[in-house]
């Protein structure tokens, strides 16, 4: 026969574990609520700073473009305007540094993903000029180093280069060089191969 006693330690025991279970069910766990996740995606204090910054130097950069460049950037009015009259201030140092910052400002109110690429697409043909411009300098040097190995190189490559011209101006900036006068030969053959290896 079960005696009282017995009987209520079970008792005590069941209750105490569905009241333990209770509280785990209430327990919060790892995911994240509503609330937790709202404030999940507000940047931080130092994050904001960040973008503040990058917003003003892409505002800097808006500002020393040139005309043709700046046409090519899709820019409101206000914006627009903003960049063009920071450009006319540029000599008084407080008054353009507060433009700049009002550029930021209006920057911070926009979608600036699209000025972003139009800007990564200047950027990308900027450095492609640049490179072109250093292979046709290197490609010059090379010529006028005299290699005639390199020459006859450089003509198999470019079969439609006009190789009277080039000589003659090999000769000409050879002897400008002994005389010491300027490099205007060199220059014309730049010039020459730069519209040849493009057009390549």
């Amino acid at each position: 026969m079960i005696n009282a006693s017995c009987v209520k330690l079970v008792n005590c025991s069941l209750l105490l574990a569905i009241k333990t279970e209770w509280i785990m069910a209430r327990k919060p766990t790892h995911s994240t609520s509503p609330d937790e996740t709202e404030f999940a995606d507000v940047p931080s204090k130092s994050e904001r700073k960040r973008q503040v910054e990058a917003l003003q130097k892409m505002g800097t950069e808006l500002v020393d473009l040139t005309d043709a460049q700046l046409k090519s950037i899709p820019l409101d009015d206000e914006l627009r305007n903003a960049v063009l009259l920071a450009r006319k201030i540029k000599n008084k140092h407080e008054g353009y540094r507060r433009q700049l910052q009002f550029i930021g400002k209006l920057m911070r109110q926009r979608d600036v993903a699209p000025i972003e690429q139009a800007m990564e697409r200047l950027n990308a043909f900027h450095q492609q000029t640049v490179n072109q411009f250093h292979a046709v300098e290197q490609q010059r040097d090379l010529l006028l180093s005299g290699d005639e190995e390199a020459l006859t190189d450089f003509f198999n490559r470019y079969p439609n280069a006009d190789i009277q011209r080039i000589r003659q101006w090999l000769r000409q900036a050879k002897k400008q060089a002994e005389e010491n006068k300027p490099p205007t030969a060199a220059r014309q053959l730049f010039v020459y191969l730069r519209e040849l290896m493009t057009e390549a």
